[in-house]
């Protein structure tokens, strides 16, 4: 199978509550017109980027019954994440994992390192 621009993260499995992250450029201007170092914007403390795959959720407890008439799906469930694909996330770097795929690098974080998302469409 080829990977493409649209499955290249179908491969992926993300795990539990977590995030994988692409970060955005960084500005390399400030307002005031002063030009940084790439360096300088990869050791903020908070990074935005865009929500590439999430996580099923956290997951519900389930008791400990063994009934052979429920299904697999039936005996894991999971409180849903905040956080969508297509979301633009800021969150804390101390709390990522950085990762590079396929040339490109990434992050995984974990829902309660975002501080904020940006959804197009009206909550």
């Amino acid at each position: 199978m080829r990977l493409t621009s649209d499955n290249t993260f179908k491969k992926l499995v993300v795990i539990g509550d977590r995030v994988l992250i692409r970060p955005s450029k960084p500005n390399e201007k400030t307002e005031s017109g002063l030009y940084l170092p790439p360096g300088v914007q990869e050791k903020e403390k908070v990074q935005q980027g865009v929500i590439i795959k999430t996580g099923p959720g956290f997951v519900i407890p389930m008791p400990v019954e063994e009934e052979p008439w429920k299904t697999d799906e039936e005996k894991v469930k999971y409180v849903p994440l905040q956080a969508k694909e297509g979301d633009l996330a800021i969150f804390l770097v101390n709390a990522a994992t950085e990762v590079l795929y396929e040339g490109n690098k990434y992050f995984i974080v974990q829902q309660s390192a975002i501080l904020m998302l940006e959804r197009e469409e009206e909550m």
